[in-house]
């Protein structure tokens, strides 16, 4: 399995954040934008199945390894077993709650390994803890601040020309955020909007809101995404009249 423990001196504090994040994002694409194969791969009808997260930001989901003990922590068993017995959210949010669990883990196993100290630890979890967890973004919960400062924000005209959700009038309902170009008169705003906008995560990757990039935000769950993550172009976005990101649209698949 692509997840194991690579035969080398000890590792850093650094390497096992970048492990962390790999793994992190891979399942944050099974839980997202990839909801869809992630959805019919967890078949009930299989054995106990588990979501793996890889360095190089894939997912994969599997049988546990057969060895015992495993060379890595294991992810929660069964994952498949209670798909079609709850709502599709609350699965997903299950999901992600001890996928949460299995990073940690994950971490701390390296750090008891390669013998991290105290001061090694604490600066690995507060490096973890920047990050929102798969919890917050499957769910919505790390936006909940946010979303209040873009309702206060699009009370100011000037604010709404640049990084607030934009209207395009009759020809564009999609609200969505152009990469910054700066100017002039824009150089005294660019500090308190990079302050107002930078709680802001992507519903895909979960990575914090940067002023020269493409965002969108879902018509339904009102989730800012990354253009690049979701596959959406500028100009693409122009004639989108609502735009539904990957999560709502699966949501609306027949369900037996």
């Amino acid at each position: 399995m692509e997840g194991g423990v690579a035969q080398n001196n000890p590792r850093t504090v650094e390497e096992v954040f970048r492990d962390f994040k790999g793994r992190r994002a891979g399942m944050i694409k099974a839980l997202t934008t990839d909801v869809e194969e992630f959805y019919q791969q967890c078949d009930p009808e299989k054995e106990n199945l588990c979501l793996y997260g890889f360095p190089s930001e894939q997912w994969e989901v599997n049988l546990p390894a057969e060895e015992v003990p495993p060379e890595l922590p294991e992810p929660a068993l069964g994952i498949n077993f209670a798909r079609d017995g709850m709502q599709d959210k609350d699965w997903l949010s299950l999901v992600a709650v001890h996928s949460d669990a299995w990073l940690l883990a994950v971490a701390f196993y390296f750090g008891a390994r390669f013998g991290f100290d105290k001061a090694d630890r604490k600066r690995l979890f507060n490096m973890i803890n920047e990050l929102p967890s798969l919890f917050e973004v499957v769910t919505g919960a790390a936006k909940k601040q946010v979303k209040e400062k873009s309702s206060v924000s699009n009370h100011s005209s000037n604010k709404s020309k640049s990084h607030s959700k934009v209207q395009r009038g009759s020809e564009s309902h999609t609200k969505y955020s152009k990469p910054m170009q700066p100017n002039d008169e824009d150089e005294g705003m660019d500090e308190e909007e990079e302050d107002e906008h930078g709680d802001t995560l992507c519903g895909a990757c979960g990575e914090n809101y940067a002023s020269d990039e493409f965002w969108i935000c879902c018509d339904i769950c009102e989730k800012w995404f990354h253009g690049k993550c979701v596959k959406i172009t500028p100009a693409r976005a122009e004639h989108i009249k609502q735009y539904k990101c990957p999560s709502c649209s699966s949501n609306k698949r027949a369900r037996p």
